[in-house]
């Protein structure tokens, strides 16, 4: 292991955290909400946080979309350039948290701001933001990623600084308290995709980083088996700080890291507006089937200590094949689909339509071994859509 780490958001966790924000942020600066589509002002969310910033001068901009797209992100940005913004507090789950940190950056930047997410324009100034957690998925509370989608292309693309990593972020769990079921179930699969990412991999003895992110797929599976008492304190609590800890830069420190599921899972929200959590539940199973001769040691790993299997005698499957078949049952049990089934055209026609969108933006190889060439992904696509 070698690596270089430090997170140094400010977490502010537990119920009531949301008043903490007035001393979070100096009372001198001028202040951008940037919010969803309002679901924050029936829930309470929206009162708390005006209420925290009753001493502070702060404007709002709403309408950021379940997949945030620069079309309307760019409207922020001019906010924040005519208003003279110094600080962006982004309110809601990963998607507005993510369209924030486009903002805080594109606004520092006088050329397009999508030169970012092409490559073009490297990040070196961004206001400083911090975040009110509303949806625990994708732990971009406090990591420096951020993916955003181009509408008029069907673009989706991501970039990372940690110039627009949150400076603090408050996770209170009653802000989930009215999220519908769809949206739990999806910050449950995108968490335990994230950790998948980073640890099905190669072995790698490292032993925190894989005990760790075995911890937090084992505490997903406990949180799933639970749902029916999903309105409960604690099971919210240890879903949003688990997503959390899933996504903040520690289990993927030192050890080899994967997202081609993710890579290929944005083209099909990219294009089919499916959600990103269920598009990728939708590639992993074919991936790990395609690629089971190199992860076969992880999964054999995770197969013994996440899902308790064992080696049998007599067994028709190894045990690498028999954890696949549990994630995918984990999944099902969530009633997400792993196969595609919606999409336009017929199946051919979809599959060169997702790998054009691949190879347009630069992803001809993938996976922690860079083995998944545009061939190899048009082998898995082909076992995801049916």
């Amino acid at each position: 292991m070698k690596f270089s780490y430090v997170n140094p958001t400010q977490i502010q966790f537990g119920q009531g955290q949301i008043s903490s924000i007035s001393d979070l942020i100096a009372k001198n600066l001028k202040v951008l909400v940037i919010y969803g589509g309002g679901s924050i002002k029936k829930n309470g969310v929206y009162q708390q946080v005006t209420s925290a910033l009753k001493d502070h001068k702060w404007v709002e901009f709403s309408g950021v979309e379940s997949n945030p797209t620069v079309e309307v992100l760019d409207k922020a940005v001019e906010v924040v350039k005519k208003q003279n913004i110094d600080y962006i507090l982004a309110v809601g789950g990963g998607s507005v948290i993510d369209g924030a940190k486009y903002v805080a950056a594109a606004a520092c930047y006088d050329g397009d701001g999508w030169d970012i997410l092409e490559g073009k324009h490297k990040v070196i100034k961004a206001i400083p933001l911090g975040a009110v957690l509303t949806l625990p998925a994708t732990g971009s509370e406090s990591n420096i990623a951020s993916i955003v989608t181009k509408a008029a292309t069907k673009d989706k693309l991501g970039f990372l600084s940690p110039l627009v990593r949150p400076v603090f972020a408050v996770m209170d769990p009653d802000t989930m308290k009215t999220l519908p079921d769809r949206q739990l179930i999806n910050g449950l699969v995108d968490a335990w995709m994230h950790t998948c990412e980073q640890y099905l991999t190669k072995v790698s003895n490292a032993m925190v980083q894989d005990g760790y992110a075995e911890t937090l797929l084992k505490n997903l599976l406990v949180l799933a088996a639970d749902f029916e008492n999903r309105d409960n304190d604690a099971w919210r609590a240890n879903l949003m700080w688990t997503a959390n800890q899933a996504l903040n830069g520690l289990i993927g420190s030192g050890v080899a890291q994967d997202w081609a599921t993710h890579m290929i899972g944005h083209e099909l929200t990219a294009l089919y507006n499916i959600d990103h959590a269920r598009s990728l539940a939708i590639i992993q199973p074919s991936l790990l089937r395609n690629q089971i001769t190199v992860k076969r040691d992880k999964l054999a790993q995770m197969g013994r200590n996440v899902f308790g299997l064992i080696e049998g005698v007599g067994e028709e499957e190894g045990i690498a094949e028999r954890t696949i078949s549990a994630i995918e049952n984990f999944y099902h049990s969530l009633n997400v689909a792993t196969k595609l089934t919606d999409y336009n055209g017929d199946k051919n026609q979809a599959i060169s339509e997702i790998i054009s969108q691949l190879k347009v933006h630069g992803m001809l190889v993938l996976g922690e071994n860079k083995a998944i060439d545009l061939t190899v992904s048009k082998e898995i696509l082909n076992a995801a859509l049916v």
